[in-house]
C-alpha cells in the first residue's frame, strides 16, 4: 500500500483511483461496507482501491484541548486498512489551507485535479469543505460537472443501532468490548511499543509489558482477557494474556496506561510493538489491602482469562 500525504504533488502512478473518504476511526463494518463499495466501482473502472483521510483528525484540529476520542491512531488505522487490500492510502495533511476550502475547491482542488480520482464513495451523513458546509447530494453534482463518479453508502444498522465510532466508543467506555467488536468486525485493540514501567510486575510474579494509550478514547478502566499479537522480534507471535488498564490505584498510579502478562511466556519485549486486543472486562480497577490480597486476585483474573480466551 502506498500512502501519499500532499494532493498537490501525486505522481502519474497514484491518479486515477476509486476511493472511500472519511475518518475511518476504528475501521468499523460500517467503514468496511464503503470500502467494499469502492472497491466494486474500482474494479469495474480498472481502478485501484483507494481511502482518503485526513491527518490530524480535523476534530483533534479544531479541537485540540479536547479530551482524546479515537480508536486507534495513523498507524494502526494504516495496517488495518492494508489488510483490507486497501492500496493508495491518500493521508492528506489536514491543516489551515485545507480547512479554508469551499465544498466545491475542495471537490475541484482535491478530488479532481489534486489526485485525479475516478470514483469516489461516501457516506449518506458525509459533510466536506468549510464549515461542512457540503453534503453527499452537493458531492454528487461536483462528480458530474467534473468528470467523476460518485456512490452513496447508506448507514449501516447493526444488532443494536446504527454502527458509528461514537456507538464504540461508548460500548468501550462502559466495558462492553464484545459489543464493540460486533460493530467493528473485530476485536478492539491497543496497538505500540513496549515502553519501560516500575518493574512492579516482575517483583510480584507478574511481569507486563507496559503500553501507552495516549492520545486514544481510554476504554473502562479495570482488568481484561486480551489477545496479544507481538509483531517483530524474536518472539513474533500470538499469545493470551490478562491486561490492566488504567491509572494503578494499588500503587497511586495517575498516567492511564495498558499493562499485560502473557500467559506461558519468558522473555524480554522492550521496544517490541504490540497489538493487545481487548476480549472481555473481568473487573474493574481496586485497591487491596495487602499485596498477598493483590496477588491472590490477579491468579484468580488469570483463572478467568484463560477460561474465557480458550473458548473463543
Amino acid at each position: 500500500m502506498r500512502i501519499i500525504r500532499d494532493y498537490t504533488y501525486v505522481d502519474s502512478s497514484d491518479r486515477g483511483a476509486s476511493v472511500a473518504i472519511g475518518n475511518f476511526d476504528g475501521v468499523h463494518l460500517g467503514h468496511q461496507s464503503v470500502i467494499d463499495l469502492a472497491r466494486s466501482a474500482g474494479e469495474k473502472l480498472g481502478a485501484p482501491l483507494g481511502i482518503l483521510t485526513f491527518e490530524p483528525h480535523p476534530r483533534e484540529y479544531f479541537a485540540a484541548e479536547a479530551p482524546p476520542f479515537r480508536l486507534m491512531g495513523a498507524e494502526a488505522r494504516a495496517h488495518r486498512l492494508e489488510k483490507l487490500g486497501v492500496e493508495r492510502l491518500y493521508e492528506l495533511n489536514f491543516n489551515t489551507a485545507l480547512s479554508v476550502l469551499t465544498p466545491e475547491e475542495f471537490a475541484g482542488g482535491v478530488i479532481a485535479d489534486g489526485l485525479g480520482l475516478r470514483h469516489v464513495v461516501v457516506g449518506a451523513d458525509f459533510c466536506f469543505g468549510k464549515g461542512r458546509a457540503g453534503n453527499a447530494d452537493d458531492l454528487i453534482r461536483f462528480g458530474a460537472e467534473m468528470g467523476f463518479g460518485v456512490t452513496i453508502a447508506p448507514l449501516l444498522q447493526g444488532d443494536t443501532g446504527e454502527v458509528s465510532s461514537t456507538a464504540i466508543r461508548t460500548a468501550l467506555t462502559e466495558g462492553r468490548p464484545q459489543d464493540a467488536a460486533s460493530m467493528l468486525g473485530h476485536w478492539y485493540r491497543v496497538d505500540g511499543p513496549v515502553v519501560g514501567g516500575e518493574q512492579r510486575g516482575r517483583e510480584l510474579g507478574y511481569p507486563t509489558a507496559n503500553m501507552s494509550i495516549e492520545g486514544l478514547h481510554p476504554p473502562k478502566f479495570g482488568v481484561y482477557a486480551v489477545v496479544a499479537d507481538v509483531l517483530d522480534g524474536p518472539h513474533k507471535g500470538r499469545y493470551q494474556g490478562a491486561a490492566s488498564l488504567g491509572i494503578r490505584p494499588m500503587f497511586n498510579g495517575e498516567k492511564p496506561n495498558l499493562e499485560t502478562f502473557l500467559f506461558d511466556f519468558s522473555g524480554d519485549l522492550y521496544g517490541t510493538d504490540l497489538s493487545i486486543a481487548l476480549v472481555e472486562y473481568l473487573r474493574p480497577e481496586e485497591t487491596f489491602d495487602s499485596l498477598d490480597a493483590f496477588i491472590a486476585q490477579m491468579d484468580a483474573d488469570c483463572v478467568t482469562a484463560r477460561r474465557i480466551l480458550d473458548e473463543i
